[in-house]
């Protein structure tokens, strides 16, 4: 379905600085990025997620999946409990992630990944393998929040806990050099690896190198680039890849096997929004925007990025859902297409339940999250340095 809110905004307004105006943004589309605020207020956004989602004792819930929690989901609540500066919920999620998934010592045990009710009825850990993106999210929330509120404890774990990552989650591959595994067990085949591009922001890396030089992580920024360059179908990005060296990359599932169904799709899409977040400095940032031009170009002819790509890089002509276009916003700015941005602000309004502060009709604890980082950066809530550091508007 097209959007015909945005041709009724620039009828009405003969302009795209229209549509901003129509948004609530300031009119110069050169000065998009530095104005705020976009179509909701960060802030807002996230005290809604928070009682929507988060349990009183910290456990970060997603209903559509039976209550299930996973590491991924309160590392994104560590992140976003950092940026607005929200300490007394950040002691409650670490504590519950702590105590639940690690049991109780983080710098001693990667979280379980997956927690909720077992077939016979009981909470707890579902499968206690790693999530390594979750793994390092959490470590790079500790590292900041120690720097942003001068609490050495939180760096002492954030340390560890990425010490442990790197000794149980990396792997140098032949013909490529050192790359973040999936998570601790089950991606390394007898001739072939699994690699998810999405786990690897290149700011979290660009931190831990800086706070951790004698760790790997240099050296796995520096093959980012080159990964994406040779994994990219038609520019976009896969959810989940095999390397087998001799033959590089080939999109794949998650457990190694190669059918017509993978895709680009819900991990894929958080390439895109790393990637777009990426300081301008970073020598790395035109590579990895250079490699994944797909969206940008679709959304020179559509309303609404694609739910999925096929494995040979043609998009599926399903909308995503409107998370999706938030996770956009970062990559098309980059981009400086200033339509598409305009085009997604209007969907991701249209979309806006303004008693729930959520998005959706059935608001998903995805597009939420989604919605958070791409409402958050696009708004100057936060932003990174040019080491990976965070910047948060209420440190300044």
């Amino acid at each position: 379905m097209r959007i015909d809110l945005l041709r009724i905004a620039l009828k009405r307004t003969a302009s795209l600085a229209g549509v901003f105006a129509w948004l609530g943004l300031a009119p110069s589309l050169t000065s998009l990025h530095a104005q705020a605020p976009p179509p909701t207020d960060h802030a807002k956004l996230w005290q809604a997620y928070a009682a929507r989602f988060i349990s009183n004792d910290g456990r970060v819930i997603d209903p559509a999946r039976g209550g299930l929690t996973t590491s991924e989901g309160q590392s994104y609540a560590l992140f976003f409990a950092v940026v607005n500066n929200d300490r007394a919920r950040f002691d409650l999620l670490l504590k519950w992630t702590e105590s639940n998934l690690a049991a109780g010592d983080l710098g001693a045990h990667l979280p379980a990944w997956s927690w909720g009710k077992a077939k016979d009825g009981r909470w707890g850990i579902l499968d206690a393998n790693s999530a390594s993106d979750s793994d390092l999210w959490i470590a790079y929330d500790l590292i900041e929040a120690c720097r942003l509120w001068n609490d050495l404890h939180y760096s002492t774990l954030g340390r560890r806990l990425a010490t442990l990552a790197a000794r149980k989650e990396t792997a140098d591959l032949p013909d490529l050099g050192p790359v973040l595994l999936p998570g601790a067990v089950g991606f390394k085949f007898p001739r072939f690896w699994v690699i998810n591009p999405s786990y690897s922001p290149l700011f979290i890396l660009d931190r831990l190198a800086t706070v951790e030089p004698t760790g790997p992580w240099a050296d796995i920024a520096a093959v980012l680039p080159s990964m994406l360059e040779r994994s990219a179908r038609g520019g976009f990005a896969m959810d989940w890849n095999c390397y087998m060296p001799g033959e590089g990359f080939s999109p794949c599932l998650a457990n190694g096997k190669k059918t017509p169904s993978p895709v680009g799709s819900y991990d894929a899409i958080r390439v895109y929004l790393w990637a777009g977040m990426i300081p301008d400095a970073s020598p790395a940032r035109e590579r990895m925007l250079k490699a994944l031009p797909g969206m940008n170009l679709y959304l020179q002819h559509y309303d609404a990025p694609p739910e999925k790509i096929n494995a040979d890089g043609t998009a599926q002509m399903q909308p995503g859902p409107v998370g999706f276009s938030a996770a956009l916003l970062p990559y098309l700015q980059s981009f400086s297409n200033q339509a598409a941005v305009a085009q997604q602000l209007v969907r991701l309004k249209s979309q806006l339940d303004e008693k729930s502060n959520l998005y959706g009709t059935s608001p998903t604890y995805y597009d939420q999250n989604l919605a958070l980082f791409g409402s958050g950066w696009i708004e100057k809530r936060f932003q990174f340095g040019t080491t990976g550091e965070l910047l948060v508007r209420w440190s300044r």
